[in-house]
């Protein structure tokens, strides 16, 4: 009975690291409006402005998940933990245009070993045949905060300003650093992921591996659907469909419930139905998703759109989990974070290119969203090329490339 409360502690604890990450990357979303507003930004420049937390996020991945093979995952998600708490504040405290775009690149690169750090503990506290349960829950911590955000955000704002609104919110941070330094303890596995923090790990053979390429390529071309959808909604909806503040932090959260579904019927039919064929599970998610941008695009009404947007949040969602299913199925525990520094590099230079393209296309086309939104269709379709790619294996024969090339002969 300890031992299981032990777990779920340790659940909660991860759970609320992932929530505070997404929600500093959505609170920006709503405030880029009248962060705008107030430099004089163009739709390119808050794009940029978008992009370079990405950048910085993207350089530490794979460094991120090497330190957490050498030294543990504990000691990068504590470090994380705090930085997210003390730049969302700096956010707050910009005082021109230049010195916000370096706080928010220096933001990326603080908080960009958590995601490879907390894939990694799952090695090191969690029996492999709970791993995959357990980071379904824990992603799904991702459309919660797409809820919550706005609801949080919007308010703020209105009544204060976007400024306030960050230093607000930086103090969730602090709890969560506590939390993190005193609550996770030793790891509890006594796998070599767990017994071995300071060995290199096998990071050249991670590198050298096709299919973990593959699914970085195809979790690149996903993230570039997600965070260009996610990053300009509450634009879009201001601008293009005319609503007010309030009336967006609401709807902007819709999507949230939708991807918190999709995220939990993701994780099932990838341990049922999909099991070992996660490619098809991805390949349907994402094309249903690139119908309906295109079905939002012609959309004459706002139930259209809201439809629309609910069910590309549910079916992008259902296509994360799909990916994040393969490696839990094939990579040697000596190299959790290092596969899951390159896998993830993938879907944050995914949120580098995908808001940067997308306000230069919305100026290229005077305002209107219909390039933007043509090439995250793109983006659609090369999610589904690369996944045609990708061989499909029994449970006894799925591909262990990294396991088969780090074990002794």
């Amino acid at each position: 009975m300890q031992a299981l409360l032990k777990h779920y502690k340790i659940i909660t604890i991860l759970f609320l690291g992932w929530f505070l990450s997404y929600v500093d990357r959505f609170l920006i979303n709503i405030a880029l409006p009248f962060i705008g507003k107030d430099y004089h930004l163009s739709a390119a420049s808050q794009g940029l402005m978008l992009s370079v937390f990405f950048a910085g996020y993207a350089l530490v991945q794979i460094p991120g998940g090497w330190l957490s093979d050498r030294i543990g995952s504990r000691k990068v998600m504590v470090f994380s933990v705090l930085m997210l708490s003390v730049f969302t504040a700096l956010t707050g405290l910009a005082w021109s245009v230049t010195s916000l775009l370096v706080i928010r690149f220096l933001f990326g690169m603080a908080e960009g070993g958590f995601p490879t750090a907390s894939f990694r503990a799952l090695s090191e506290y969690f029996p492999a045949t709970d791993r995959s349960k357990i980071q379904s829950v824990l992603l799904s911590s991702n459309p919660l905060a797409l809820v919550i955000a706005p609801l949080v955000a919007a308010p703020l704002i209105y009544w204060l300003d976007w400024r306030r609104m960050f230093m607000i919110v930086s103090a969730m941070g602090i709890l969560a650093t506590v939390l993190y330094a005193r609550g996770l303890g030793r790891p509890t596995q006594s796998s070599s992921a767990a017994q071995a923090p300071g060995r290199h790990g096998p990071l050249i053979s991670v590198l050298r591996d096709p299919v973990v390429w593959k699914i970085c390529v195809v979790n690149f071309g996903l993230n570039v659907l997600i965070w260009g959808f996610l990053s300009w909604l509450p634009s879009y909806l201001l601008r293009v469909r005319h609503l007010d503040l309030l009336h967006v932090g609401v709807l902007s959260s819709l999507p949230g419930i939708a991807g918190i579904a999709g995220m939990l019927i993701g994780g099932w039919l990838a341990d049922s139905y999909f099991a070992y064929r996660e490619k098809y599970l991805l390949m349907i998610t994402v094309g249903l998703a690139a119908l309906c941008l295109l079905a939002m695009i012609n959309a004459s009404s706002l139930s259209a759109v809201i439809v629309c947007q609910l069910i590309i949040a549910f079916s992008l969602k259902v296509a994360f989990i799909a990916i994040w299913s393969m490696p839990l199925k094939f990579e040697n525990t000596n190299a959790t974070g290092s596969t899951a520094g390159v896998i993830n590099m993938g879907s944050q230079l995914a949120g580098v290119v995908s808001p940067a393209v997308m306000g230069f296309l919305i100026s290229a086309y005077g305002g209107s969203y219909t390039g933007a939104f043509v090439f995250l269709i793109a983006c659609a379709v090369l999610c589904i090329v690369i996944s045609m790619t990708m061989r499909v294996a029994s449970q006894r024969n799925y591909p262990a490339s990294i396991e088969q090339q780090t074990q002794p002969h």
